[in-house]
């Protein structure tokens, strides 16, 4: 049999390495900079706490998820997103008992079963950062300015920023009163998927929209919006976050039929957009959720986060260009001449490694010549010829 990885998963190889982890060791940096701390969560969790604040009719839920029946008969499903399980934790090990906000970052691989599409695959890597327990609206600003830094210290600088708000449990309801009717007059312009979704939450028709076919997308956008419902507090609350982006100096766009899929989401939401434009183009989504934490039985208790896909960013860094780090060579690498004692060599190569030096030899058998060009390969700042006389004593640190 031919094993290959399975369709919508992909390897990260050893020449893919020097990209992923100058990402990574940015985003790590950032938080770090920023007061957010780490936190992992198990790769599966029970179904019901995605089913319970995804919503039951989502997408995510109906369509996408990964659930399987454990031994024990329980109903279990790999991580389809990473903010409810934070939150399921944050309730779970009290940190809701410590100082709020609670600012805590991760990333880690998300399991979502759809067709496969350009930098996002059904397993595919995330990363997130929540802040927990504050609705301050400056908290919005300062999670929205930490991946728009992201963006400009890895390189990628042709992107927009998408921003509204959906309002909360006070004043969503009357908006749905109007768009309700909206969709129902407007059915037969719609597409069937939009339809069904329309069915089960009239907002979530507005969802993705890029990923709409074009005559679909053209009759959304002039659907009624939400900014027209919002109560003083929400349209006090969104004004707050655009004057701090604004002192941010973090331009953005108001986008007033921009929604989020899930059903936590609450109040403000945004997308970071590549310029190419359409639903393959989405670095980066985020949102407030206010009442996520009650649907979990906890308190009332308000958070604001996002999640970025990494393969995504990934291919944005290439399309701009941006070079990936130049791998740094060994430190020195052992040419093994004929007679040369190898014994002593690997020794050496043990001792030096336990001083941090890295140290290299050759292990597939090639010629004096073939190992000098294998240590030109590595980046060897220092090669030395081993003979048989040769003394390794003076060879140090």
């Amino acid at each position: 049999m031919k094993f290959e990885a399975p369709r919508g998963t992909h390897d990260i190889l050893p020449s893919e390495q020097p990209r992923w982890r100058h990402v990574l060791r940015e985003f790590e940096r950032l938080c770090e900079l920023y007061g957010y701390r780490r936190i992992d969560t198990p790769v599966f969790e029970d179904t019901e706490l995605f089913a319970r604040t995804s919503g039951h009719g989502s997408d995510v839920v109906t369509k996408e998820m990964y659930t399987f029946e454990d031994r024990g008969e329980r109903s279990l499903t790999l991580r389809a997103e990473a903010t409810a399980p934070i939150v399921r934790a944050y309730l779970e090990h009290g940190l809701h008992r410590e100082p709020q906000p609670q600012k805590l970052y991760t990333y880690e691989t998300i399991y979502r079963y759809g067709r496969p599409q350009k930098g996002r695959y059904r397993e595919h890597w995330q990363l997130d950062v929540e802040a927990i327990g504050s609705e301050d609206p400056a908290l919005d600003a300062e999670v929205i300015q930490l991946y728009d830094t992201l963006l400009a210290r890895v390189g990628v600088t042709e992107y927009r920023l998408e921003l509204n708000s959906i309002g909360d449990a006070e004043c969503r309801p009357a908006y749905l009163e109007r768009l309700q009717p909206w969709l129902e007059e407007h059915a037969s312009d719609l597409d069937e998927a939009t339809r069904e979704q329309a069915a089960r939450n009239p907002l979530r028709a507005l969802d993705n929209i890029a990923a709409k076919p074009p005559a679909v997308q053209e009759v959304l956008r002039q659907a009624p919006t939400i900014g027209d419902s919002l109560c003083d507090a929400c349209r006090e609350h969104f004004a707050e976050v655009r004057r701090y982006l604004d002192a941010y100096g973090v331009r953005h766009e108001v986008v007033p039929t921009l929604v989020r899929g899930l059903d936590y989401y609450t109040r403000t939401t945004w997308e970071f957009v590549g310029p190419e434009g359409g639903s393959q183009s989405t670095l980066s989504g985020g949102g407030r959720y206010d009442g996520l934490a009650e649907e979990l039985g906890g308190a009332h208790t308000p958070g604001v986060g996002f999640g970025a896909g990494i393969e995504r960013l990934l291919l944005a860094l290439e399309e701009a260009g941006v070079e990936p780090p130049a791998q740094e060579g060994i430190d020195v690498f052992f040419i093994c001449e004929e007679g040369a004692d190898r014994t002593a060599v690997l020794a050496k190569i043990a001792e030096l490694r336990a001083a941090g030096v890295r140290a290299e030899t050759d292990y597939a058998g090639r010629s004096a010549k073939g190992q000098r060009t294998q240590a030109g390969r590595l980046g060897a700042k220092r090669v030395i010829d081993v003979r048989s006389e040769t003394d390794l004593s003076d060879v140090t640190a």
